[in-house]
Protein backbone atom coordinates (compact mmCIF):
# COMPACT_ATOMS: atom_id res chain seq x y z
CA UNK A 1 0.00 0.00 0.00
CA UNK A 2 2.86 2.11 0.84
CA UNK A 3 4.48 1.69 -2.75
CA UNK A 4 0.72 2.39 -4.39
CA UNK A 5 1.02 5.95 -2.54
CA UNK A 6 4.48 6.93 -3.30
CA UNK A 7 3.17 7.36 -6.79
CA UNK A 8 0.31 9.96 -5.87
CA UNK A 9 0.74 13.72 -6.82
CA UNK A 10 0.94 15.81 -3.87
CA UNK A 11 -3.51 16.56 -4.55
CA UNK A 12 -3.65 13.30 -4.59
CA UNK A 13 -1.78 12.87 -1.45
CA UNK A 14 -4.60 15.55 0.76
CA UNK A 15 -7.19 12.82 -0.28
CA UNK A 16 -5.46 10.83 2.22
CA UNK A 17 -4.32 13.46 4.67
CA UNK A 18 -8.60 14.17 4.84
CA UNK A 19 -9.07 10.22 5.05
CA UNK A 20 -7.28 10.28 7.87
CA UNK A 21 -9.33 13.13 9.24
CA UNK A 22 -12.39 11.19 8.44
CA UNK A 23 -11.11 8.18 10.12
CA UNK A 24 -10.07 10.18 13.42
CA UNK A 25 -13.99 11.47 13.24
CA UNK A 26 -15.16 7.84 13.36
CA UNK A 27 -13.86 7.10 16.41
CA UNK A 28 -15.56 9.95 18.01
CA UNK A 29 -18.70 9.78 20.09
CA UNK A 30 -20.23 12.53 19.06
CA UNK A 31 -19.40 11.92 15.12
CA UNK A 32 -21.20 13.74 12.13
CA UNK A 33 -20.34 10.72 10.24
CA UNK A 34 -19.38 6.81 10.05
CA UNK A 35 -16.61 5.59 7.76
CA UNK A 36 -14.96 1.92 8.31
CA UNK A 37 -12.99 2.40 5.25
CA UNK A 38 -11.07 5.72 5.75
CA UNK A 39 -8.52 4.11 7.94
CA UNK A 40 -7.13 1.99 5.45
CA UNK A 41 -7.60 3.97 2.64
CA UNK A 42 -5.61 6.78 4.25
CA UNK A 43 -2.67 4.62 5.00
CA UNK A 44 0.42 5.18 6.80
CA UNK A 45 0.82 8.24 4.51
CA UNK A 46 -2.09 9.53 4.63
CA UNK A 47 -1.41 9.50 8.80
CA UNK A 48 1.77 11.02 8.41
CA UNK A 49 0.49 14.06 6.56
CA UNK A 50 -2.38 14.43 9.58
CA UNK A 51 0.15 14.48 12.02
CA UNK A 52 2.40 16.95 10.09
CA UNK A 53 -0.75 18.71 9.63
CA UNK A 54 -1.92 18.84 13.17
CA UNK A 55 2.23 19.97 14.51
CA UNK A 56 1.92 22.70 11.87
CA UNK A 57 -1.69 24.01 12.98
CA UNK A 58 -3.07 23.04 16.45
CA UNK A 59 -6.38 22.79 17.42
CA UNK A 60 -8.16 23.10 14.02
CA UNK A 61 -11.74 24.04 12.70
CA UNK A 62 -13.27 20.28 11.87
CA UNK A 63 -14.04 22.13 8.39
CA UNK A 64 -13.12 18.75 6.96
CA UNK A 65 -15.85 16.67 9.42
CA UNK A 66 -18.52 18.92 8.81
CA UNK A 67 -17.79 19.03 4.93
CA UNK A 68 -18.32 15.06 4.96
CA UNK A 69 -21.73 15.49 6.73
CA UNK A 70 -23.22 18.27 4.31
CA UNK A 71 -22.08 16.16 1.01
CA UNK A 72 -23.82 13.28 3.30
CA UNK A 73 -26.49 14.65 3.91
CA UNK A 74 -26.84 16.53 0.24
CA UNK A 75 -26.75 12.99 -1.86
CA UNK A 76 -29.05 11.29 0.73
CA UNK A 77 -31.82 14.37 -0.73
CA UNK A 78 -30.96 13.74 -4.20
CA UNK A 79 -31.36 10.10 -3.74
CA UNK A 80 -34.48 10.79 -1.77
CA UNK A 81 -35.61 12.59 -4.75
CA UNK A 82 -35.42 9.72 -7.22
CA UNK A 83 -31.47 10.72 -8.64
CA UNK A 84 -29.90 7.27 -9.25
CA UNK A 85 -26.87 8.68 -11.23
CA UNK A 86 -24.25 10.12 -9.33
CA UNK A 87 -20.27 11.48 -10.71
CA UNK A 88 -17.55 12.16 -8.32
CA UNK A 89 -15.59 14.35 -9.62
CA UNK A 90 -12.17 14.06 -8.14
CA UNK A 91 -12.76 10.97 -6.42
CA UNK A 92 -9.67 10.75 -4.39
CA UNK A 93 -10.05 8.68 -1.26
CA UNK A 94 -14.12 9.09 -1.09
CA UNK A 95 -15.48 5.83 0.18
CA UNK A 96 -19.20 6.66 -0.50
CA UNK A 97 -19.77 4.40 -3.16
CA UNK A 98 -19.24 1.25 -0.33
CA UNK A 99 -20.43 3.28 2.83
CA UNK A 100 -23.46 5.18 1.98
CA UNK A 101 -27.12 3.30 2.07
CA UNK A 102 -27.67 3.81 -2.26
CA UNK A 103 -30.80 3.04 -3.38
CA UNK A 104 -31.32 -0.33 -5.44
CA UNK A 105 -30.06 1.06 -8.82
CA UNK A 106 -27.25 3.77 -8.10
CA UNK A 107 -24.80 4.47 -10.29
CA UNK A 108 -21.49 5.96 -8.85
CA UNK A 109 -19.00 7.31 -11.84
CA UNK A 110 -16.12 8.05 -9.55
CA UNK A 111 -13.46 10.53 -11.72
CA UNK A 112 -9.89 10.61 -10.93
CA UNK A 113 -6.48 10.16 -12.46
CA UNK A 114 -5.41 6.68 -12.72
CA UNK A 115 -2.96 6.40 -10.00
CA UNK A 116 -5.29 7.33 -7.83
CA UNK A 117 -8.20 4.73 -8.82
CA UNK A 118 -5.49 2.35 -9.07
CA UNK A 119 -4.49 3.09 -5.22
CA UNK A 120 -8.05 3.27 -3.77
CA UNK A 121 -8.68 -0.28 -5.87
CA UNK A 122 -5.46 -1.70 -4.69
CA UNK A 123 -6.31 -0.52 -0.53
CA UNK A 124 -10.06 -1.64 -1.29
CA UNK A 125 -9.59 -4.95 -2.69
CA UNK A 126 -12.33 -7.72 -1.34
CA UNK A 127 -14.96 -4.85 -0.03
CA UNK A 128 -18.13 -4.48 -2.35
CA UNK A 129 -19.86 -1.14 -3.30
CA UNK A 130 -23.46 -0.79 -2.10
CA UNK A 131 -23.87 0.61 -5.63
CA UNK A 132 -22.44 0.04 -9.28
CA UNK A 133 -19.01 1.92 -8.98
CA UNK A 134 -17.66 3.42 -12.43
CA UNK A 135 -14.57 4.19 -11.77
CA UNK A 136 -13.20 6.09 -14.96
CA UNK A 137 -9.55 7.53 -14.95
CA UNK A 138 -9.47 11.29 -16.63
CA UNK A 139 -7.25 14.20 -16.29
CA UNK A 140 -9.39 16.50 -14.89
CA UNK A 141 -7.49 19.49 -16.57
CA UNK A 142 -8.93 17.76 -19.70
CA UNK A 143 -12.51 17.45 -21.19
CA UNK A 144 -13.78 14.47 -19.39
CA UNK A 145 -17.39 14.43 -21.37
CA UNK A 146 -16.37 11.35 -23.89
CA UNK A 147 -14.40 9.05 -21.39
CA UNK A 148 -17.74 9.92 -18.64
CA UNK A 149 -20.18 8.99 -21.56
CA UNK A 150 -18.09 5.89 -22.77
CA UNK A 151 -18.28 5.03 -19.04
CA UNK A 152 -21.71 4.58 -19.49
CA UNK A 153 -23.12 8.37 -18.40
CA UNK A 154 -26.37 9.80 -19.48
CA UNK A 155 -26.72 13.44 -19.63
CA UNK A 156 -29.84 12.60 -20.65
CA UNK A 157 -31.02 11.58 -16.77
CA UNK A 158 -30.67 13.58 -13.71
CA UNK A 159 -27.06 13.61 -12.04
CA UNK A 160 -25.89 14.82 -8.40
CA UNK A 161 -22.47 15.56 -9.02
CA UNK A 162 -20.07 16.22 -6.03
CA UNK A 163 -17.16 18.10 -6.13
CA UNK A 164 -15.55 18.15 -2.72
CA UNK A 165 -12.04 19.47 -1.95
CA UNK A 166 -10.86 20.86 -5.25
CA UNK A 167 -11.25 23.87 -6.16
CA UNK A 168 -8.72 25.74 -4.40
CA UNK A 169 -6.11 23.73 -6.01
CA UNK A 170 -6.60 24.99 -9.15
CA UNK A 171 -6.41 27.79 -11.56
CA UNK A 172 -9.78 30.18 -12.14
CA UNK A 173 -10.40 29.44 -15.69
CA UNK A 174 -9.62 25.95 -14.92
CA UNK A 175 -12.53 26.05 -12.51
CA UNK A 176 -14.99 27.85 -14.63
CA UNK A 177 -14.12 25.57 -17.65
CA UNK A 178 -14.69 22.48 -15.30
CA UNK A 179 -18.22 24.46 -14.17
CA UNK A 180 -19.13 24.70 -18.35
CA UNK A 181 -18.95 21.42 -18.63
CA UNK A 182 -20.42 20.26 -15.66
CA UNK A 183 -23.64 22.11 -16.81
CA UNK A 184 -23.38 21.10 -20.35
CA UNK A 185 -23.65 17.48 -18.93
CA UNK A 186 -26.14 17.92 -16.97
CA UNK A 187 -30.23 17.34 -17.84
CA UNK A 188 -32.77 19.59 -15.95
CA UNK A 189 -33.36 18.55 -12.07
CA UNK A 190 -29.52 17.80 -11.62
CA UNK A 191 -27.99 19.24 -8.32
CA UNK A 192 -24.12 19.65 -7.88
CA UNK A 193 -22.72 19.68 -4.61
CA UNK A 194 -19.92 22.03 -3.92
CA UNK A 195 -17.62 24.18 -1.57
CA UNK A 196 -14.88 27.30 -2.03
CA UNK A 197 -12.91 28.75 0.36
CA UNK A 198 -13.53 32.29 0.60
CA UNK A 199 -10.84 35.16 -0.29
CA UNK A 200 -10.72 35.60 3.51
CA UNK A 201 -9.76 32.24 3.98
CA UNK A 202 -6.96 32.84 2.00
CA UNK A 203 -5.38 35.83 4.31
CA UNK A 204 -6.58 34.34 7.65
CA UNK A 205 -4.34 34.47 10.33
CA UNK A 206 -5.99 30.91 11.96
CA UNK A 207 -5.36 29.04 8.77
CA UNK A 208 -1.50 30.44 7.91
CA UNK A 209 -0.36 27.21 9.24
CA UNK A 210 -1.97 24.91 6.96
CA UNK A 211 -1.61 26.90 3.70
CA UNK A 212 1.88 26.90 4.28
CA UNK A 213 1.87 23.25 5.13
CA UNK A 214 -0.26 22.64 1.59
CA UNK A 215 1.97 24.86 -0.29
CA UNK A 216 5.41 22.78 1.04
CA UNK A 217 3.09 19.53 0.26
CA UNK A 218 3.30 20.96 -3.06
CA UNK A 219 -1.12 21.38 -3.46
CA UNK A 220 -1.02 24.90 -2.26
CA UNK A 221 -4.43 27.13 -2.05
CA UNK A 222 -4.73 29.22 -5.54
CA UNK A 223 -8.76 29.57 -5.90
CA UNK A 224 -10.89 31.31 -3.53
CA UNK A 225 -14.13 33.51 -4.48
CA UNK A 226 -16.85 35.49 -2.25
CA UNK A 227 -19.41 34.61 -4.84
CA UNK A 228 -18.79 30.85 -5.43
CA UNK A 229 -23.15 30.68 -6.72
CA UNK A 230 -21.86 32.30 -9.86
CA UNK A 231 -19.83 29.32 -11.05
CA UNK A 232 -23.33 27.99 -11.85
CA UNK A 233 -25.11 31.50 -13.30
CA UNK A 234 -28.02 29.46 -14.60
CA UNK A 235 -28.59 27.46 -11.85
CA UNK A 236 -30.64 27.95 -8.22
CA UNK A 237 -27.49 27.74 -5.48
CA UNK A 238 -27.72 27.89 -2.09
CA UNK A 239 -24.37 29.03 -0.31
CA UNK A 240 -23.99 27.74 3.06
CA UNK A 241 -21.68 29.05 5.76
CA UNK A 242 -20.09 26.09 7.41
CA UNK A 243 -20.44 27.37 10.89
CA UNK A 244 -24.27 27.09 10.24
CA UNK A 245 -24.29 23.34 9.86
CA UNK A 246 -21.52 22.92 12.54
CA UNK A 247 -22.98 24.95 15.54
CA UNK A 248 -25.97 23.47 16.18
CA UNK A 249 -24.41 19.92 16.03
CA UNK A 250 -21.92 21.35 18.81
CA UNK A 251 -18.48 20.89 16.69
CA UNK A 252 -18.02 24.75 15.17
CA UNK A 253 -15.69 26.53 17.66
CA UNK A 254 -15.55 30.34 16.19
CA UNK A 255 -18.97 31.81 17.24
CA UNK A 256 -21.32 33.26 15.18
CA UNK A 257 -21.21 36.95 14.02
CA UNK A 258 -23.57 39.74 15.52
CA UNK A 259 -26.62 40.24 13.37
CA UNK A 260 -26.61 42.53 10.78
CA UNK A 261 -22.71 42.28 10.73
CA UNK A 262 -21.15 42.32 7.06
CA UNK A 263 -18.66 39.25 7.48
CA UNK A 264 -17.47 36.71 5.09
CA UNK A 265 -17.52 33.09 6.02
CA UNK A 266 -13.84 31.51 5.34
CA UNK A 267 -15.37 29.11 2.88
CA UNK A 268 -18.88 27.87 1.65
CA UNK A 269 -20.78 24.55 0.96
CA UNK A 270 -23.21 24.84 -1.73
CA UNK A 271 -26.29 22.90 -3.52
CA UNK A 272 -27.28 23.73 -6.47
CA UNK A 273 -30.06 22.74 -8.58
CA UNK A 274 -30.56 22.98 -12.38
CA UNK A 275 -34.22 24.48 -12.97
Amino acid sequence: MTNKAEVLNPVAITGLLVAAMRADESTRPDRLFEDPFAAILAGERGKDALATYRAAVGPSIPIIEVRTRFYDEGLERAADDGIRQVVLVAAGADARAYRLRWHSGTRVFELDQPAVLAYKAAVLAGSEPTCERVPVPVDLAKDFSGALRGAGFDSNRRTAWVVEGLLQYLEEPTVKLLFERIDALSAAGSVVLYDAVGRAALRAPQLQGALTMMKELGAPWIFGSDEPASLLPRWNVQAIDPGDIGRPLGRWPIPAPPPNTPARPLGYLLEARKA
